[in-house]
């Protein structure tokens, strides 16, 4: 959307938010987390994108990490926040934020959203610029995975299911449900 453009410095930042189907090559390989919904060959997700000026990035970066924490607080669903190591973070990333919420199944907590402020790496890559000052200047690119669909609804599930087996409905997703208390 923003290949060879230049963009004026009043339209930044730029949002953008679509539904992406994912592919993942190494599903099917031998081990406890590549069966079920949790590893999945194919799966869907939300994606958040920021195109801001290098000196907004930071702030666009703990905006996008706000977003996914919402949407988690409106769930009540509980999640920790972790910053990666240097070794962790993607290729194309100067820092990355990864949300994991907790299972109880697995008494341990799983990624479910992942935040990356990538700086100027992928706006040089497709050669977008901002223009200010009459000079033209790499923006700073944010990717984000608001919530991994599937892994959301394993969260939702497991956290609220009862014991005879019933699962009740999040207050903030029963209107979508017709307004339905339970499973």
């Amino acid at each position: 959307m923003i290949r060879e453009s230049i963009i004026q410095s009043d339209a930044l930042p730029l949002r953008y938010t679509s539904y992406t189907p994912c592919f993942r090559s190494e599903a099917g390989a031998a081990g406890k987390d590549t069966r079920g919904m949790k590893r999945l060959h194919q799966f869907g997700k939300v994606e958040l994108v920021s195109i801001t000026m290098p000196d907004q990035s930071k702030k666009e970066h703990i905006h996008l990490l706000t977003v996914a924490e919402t949407l988690l607080k409106k769930l009540k669903l509980h999640y920790r926040v972790c910053e990666l190591c240097s070794s962790e973070v993607g290729f194309a990333a100067k820092k990355t934020y990864d949300i994991e919420v907790w299972i109880p199944s697995q008494k341990n907590y799983m990624e479910i959203s992942s935040i990356s402020n990538c700086g100027d790496f992928q706006s040089r890559r497709i050669n977008a610029r901002y223009k200010k000052n009459d000079k033209n200047i790499y923006p700073h690119t944010l990717n984000a995975s608001s919530l991994a669909i599937g892994r959301s609804i394993i969260a939702i599930l497991e956290n609220y299911q009862n014991n005879d087996g019933s699962v009740n409905i999040p207050e903030v997703l029963k209107k979508y449900m017709n307004d339905l208390e339970r499973l």
